[in-house]
């Protein structure tokens, strides 16, 4: 669960959010670390080197929906995204998009990931990135994540800066 339990999503203050990400401290290097609410203990904020992930809207709980409702749920999140990544558009032109299904299959198995991957699976964001960048002022990176834990849990729409390339290290092709 996130700070943003029972907001109702807004683009335009989404895409504020985002923006002010773009001045926001990142470490150079360290550990990565997630912070909750002192009060909740719900994630607000995921630090680690040269990334800071936040969340900016989180669904309803899925408990005991099924479909349609479902359905409409995931509807409405990827409609969330799509309008989120149309306002950034308006900045920064158009995204691409960061497949994760290769770091997802290697953090599965215990294999290394790199700490941006690792800290986004933590908080359950296994959806691909919408990625652009470098963006100014700053040159840094900006992506969002749509991501979704299991079954019950709500999803969760959640941005991120880097000062470093978002991008997924190409699979090795077999031999």
């Amino acid at each position: 669960m996130t700070s943003r339990a029972g907001e109702a999503f807004d683009a335009e203050r989404a895409a504020a959010e985002v923006g002010a990400l773009l001045a926001a401290p990142v470490p150079a290097e360290g550990p990565t670390t997630a912070e909750g609410d002192p009060a909740t203990g719900e994630w607000t904020v995921t630090v680690g080197a040269g990334f800071r992930i936040v969340p900016l809207w989180e669904g309803d709980p899925l408990t005991g929906v099924y479909a349609p409702e479902w359905n409409d749920a995931e509807e409405a999140a990827e409609a969330h995204l799509a309008a989120l990544a149309e306002e950034l558009g308006r900045h920064w032109g158009p995204h691409r998009t960061v497949r994760l299904h290769g770091p997802l299959m290697r953090w599965q198995t215990g294999s290394p990931v790199e700490p941006l991957f690792a800290a986004l699976f933590a908080e359950d964001l296994y959806g691909d990135l919408e990625v652009w960048g470098p963006v100014e002022p700053g040159g840094r990176w900006i992506a969002l994540a749509l991501g979704h834990s299991d079954g019950d849990a709500p999803l969760v729409l959640a941005a991120l800066v880097s000062d470093r390339a978002v991008a997924a290290r190409e699979e090795s092709s077999p031999s």
